[in-house]
């Protein structure tokens, strides 16, 4: 019980440095073929994630999230976003290269251990949202490649804009 006592503390300020006042949403799905095999983004798979805005006024960032292994054989990373409106009407479209290796020298980017490297992309920022509502946005590999491995995991993060950053 003591021990439990002692970790209390330390469990309490890990939790409140979790915490960031600003993000609105953030959701990460986890990749794998149709077949099954982990790790694989395939073309077909164009995950979704849905969202709330119930504040118009404010400016948002919206941010994506990629995990890949070391032994993703690329690297950049091509990703396709479909951003719809709580009318369902589409808002943007628009095709993003993200650098997960350095072009140069090869080492990875982002933060990692071992063989495992995770990166944010800041992909619309000051981002507008006139309706209140529910959004949806899509993403999609556009790799030119049916079936994509060493991309582990996609995600999408949404925080209120920030004028210092």
């Amino acid at each position: 019980m003591r021990a439990i006592l002692r970790l209390l503390p330390l469990a309490l300020v890990g939790l409140l440095t979790a915490c960031d006042p600003s993000q609105v949403y953030e959701k990460n799905t986890d990749l794998k073929s149709p077949a099954g095999d982990p790790y694989v983004w395939a073309v077909q798979d164009k995950p979704t994630f849905e969202f709330e805005i119930q504040d118009t006024t404010q400016r948002y960032d919206v941010y994506f999230n990629v995990r890949n292994a070391s032994a993703y054989e690329y690297y950049n990373l091509y990703v396709k976003h479909t951003l719809l409106g709580p009318d369902g009407k589409p808002m943007s479209r628009l095709l993003h290269q993200m650098l997960l290796l350095d072009p140069q020298t090869g080492e990875p980017r982002g933060n990692g251990t071992g063989d495992i490297y995770d990166h944010q992309f800041l992909a619309l920022p000051n981002q507008r949202f006139p309706l209140a509502g529910q959004y949806k946005i899509m993403l999609e590999q556009y790799m030119r490649q049916d079936q994509l491995p060493g991309i582990m995991a996609v995600g999408v993060r949404v925080a209120k804009h920030s004028a210092g950053k």
